[in-house]
This record gives C-alpha cells, structure tokens and sequence, in this order.
C-alpha cells in the first residue's frame, strides 16, 4: 500500500520540505459523505484510487502532528513520512460503518508510527522500552516550562498528573538529559609535546579480565568442557540408583533431600547418605583418571 504514496503516484514534489507543505495544504479536504462513500469503494471493492484520495485529503493533517513533535533533533521531513505511514495504516483498518471520521480513528495510528521512529532515532540507546516509560518520554517535554531541570514541585505535579511515582519522572529526566558516549574512546593529540594518548572511555572499565589474553580465555572455556564432558561419562559409569541419587541430589533445578528419596526407595535416609558419598568417591575418581590421560 506504500506505493500509494510515491512520489510519482500522487505527483507531489521531491526535495523541498515547504513545497510538499504547500502542496498537501491545497489538496481539497473531503466532506463526510465523500469520505463514507470513498470508504466505502476501499473497503468492499478494493478500488486503490479510492484509497489514494483518503490518504491525499488527510496528509495536511499529518503534517500538523508531525509539526508538534519538532523539538527531538529529528528531520522534520522524517517525521512527516513516518506520520504519512501510520495514516496508511489507518485506511487500511478504517471501517465507515462505525460512524467515526477517519481523522479522529487515524490520530492514533499517526502518533503510534512518529513515536516509534523518535524513539528508534533520538538515542542510539532506547531511553523509552515500557507503556509507562514511553508515556513519561512523551510527556515530560509537554509539561516543563524551562528548559532547565524539573524542580520539586513539577515533579511532583508531572507525577500526579501522569499517574506515575516521582521516582519514575526523575529516572526518566536523567535519561532525557543524558548523552550517548563512545564505547572505545578516539585517540587525541597533545598539543604541547605532540604525542599521542587516549580518552578515558567505558571500554577501560568494562573489559574482562580473563579475556584479555585470547590464549588463557580459550584454555578456560577448554578445560570447562573437558570436566563436563568427564562427569557425563563418569555419571554413565553409575548404577541407576545412584545415578539418580546424584543427579536430582546436585544436579537438578529442584533438588529432593535425603527423607525424600529414602521414602521413595523405601530406605534409611542413612543408606541414601551413603549412597551417595559412595557414588561421589566413584565419579570422582572416574574423572581425575580421564583427566589425566586426556
């Protein structure tokens, strides 16, 4: 449904954001029973330039949802493109019988699409990812009369007008305030002596210690496996008893006690006790041998 609104379907300029603006303003906006019956062709006999004539009156609207969002560093034009999909969408779902306009059912899915491109571009880390989140990120800016950060008591007024804890307003004011930084930090040049250094940056702090070394990362991960590999085999090694004594003993997510398993093999809780010490002595040495012979 995309190609609906290309360029060279709807012949609408390329290149210059005030000229497209210009253009959707003199598209001729529809009157309710020319939107019912256009609806209507959509809907029941998939006639596209009835859908075309849908989109085209209502992307004056789009632009002025887009114009409200303009003070996230985005591209205006962007915004407007995302808007122009989610006014799509909204065709594409609108039912005529329900009695509603489609600017007021496509609202939602205009907002829906621009929040979710702002959300995708403003950070390279999301700052917004719940319901509530998102709905703090919408409406901080809408709310604060400074640029400055929220005192108090806007806090306090934000979260009770949002339904929210002030807690969650301040996290997502740090967030909103916050900046995206370099993981690996870029050489830099002393002006002075001319030699060459780094910034201090999250991949100084951040890195493992015990990968470092490509070689004793590798031995490790090695060795890992090998005793893996060994109790697999040395458990293979056990009768079936003690077997499952160890393994729902030591081995399982939910493991079972001593009074357990004797009321299931109808035993002392001793003789469960050594058993298992037993089959431990058993496996353990089944493992230092294939240890070392490996």
């Amino acid at each position: 449904m995309k190609d609906l609104l290309s360029s060279e379907a709807i012949g609408l300029p390329i290149g210059s954001l005030d000229a497209y603006i210009h253009k959707v303003n003199h598209i001729p906006m529809l009157t309710l029973e020319e939107e019912q019956e256009l609806a209507r062709r959509w809907c029941q006999d998939n006639d596209l330039s009835a859908a075309r004539r849908l989109i085209m009156s209502h992307l004056r609207y789009v632009v002025k949802v887009a114009r409200s969002y303009n003070g996230y560093g985005l591209a205006l034009s962007d915004i407007i493109q995302e808007g122009n999909i989610g006014l799509m969408k909204a065709v594409k779902r609108f039912d005529p019988t329900k009695g509603v306009r489609l600017v007021t059912f496509a609202v939602h899915w205009i907002k829906a699409e621009i929040h979710e491109f702002i959300l995708r571009n403003w950070r390279m880390v999301k700052v917004a990812t719940t319901k509530a989140q998102r709905k703090l990120f919408f409406n901080i800016r809408n709310c604060r009369k400074t640029l400055n950060w929220l005192t108090s008591t806007e806090i306090k007024n934000i979260a009770e007008k949002l339904d929210v804890r002030e807690k969650d307003v301040r996290d997502m004011e740090e967030r909103m305030n916050g900046y995206d930084e370099s993981f690996s930090a870029p050489d830099l040049d002393d002006d002075a002596t001319g030699s060459s250094g780094r910034a201090f940056s999250p991949a100084d702090y951040l890195t493992a210690p015990e990968a470092s070394d490509p070689a004793v990362y590798y031995e490790r991960s090695q060795e890992s496996s090998d005793k893996t590999s060994s109790l697999e085999s040395a458990m293979g090694q056990l009768d079936a008893r003690s077997s499952d004594i160890l393994q729902r003993r030591w081995l399982s997510a939910n493991k079972v006690t001593l009074h357990e398993l004797a009321a299931e093999y109808e035993v002392s809780a001793e003789r469960i006790r050594q058993l298992e010490k037993n089959a431990m002595r058993k496996v353990k040495k089944i493992m230092e041998g294939e240890l070392v012979s490996a």
